[in-house]
């Protein structure tokens, strides 16, 4: 990470609009390398149901959590700007 901080640093004039795109053929890549390890171990192929059940309860659980907090916070913020 300091390398590329210090790379970035040196090039900081030169235009590298490239590198956007770079980054996301990157992410790419590792994603599907991501999906490979996970296609290729059996346990986790096995146990994908029970896994698949996991992620939605945690993503209703931080969604709901969200939406209260974000509430909560609206009418505390809107109550301040009233008085």
């Amino acid at each position: 990470m300091l390398l590329g901080i210090g790379v970035g640093y040196i090039f900081r004039k030169k235009n590298l609009s490239f590198i956007s795109k770079v980054i996301t053929v990157l992410i790419w890549i590792l994603l599907f390398v991501l999906g490979l390890e996970v296609g290729s171990n059996p346990q986790i192929v096995s146990n994908l149901g029970k896994l698949g059940v996991d992620a939605i309860l945690i993503t209703v659980g931080a969604l709901l959590g969200s939406i209260t907090l974000a509430a909560l916070l609206w009418k505390f913020v809107n109550k301040s700007k009233v008085e």
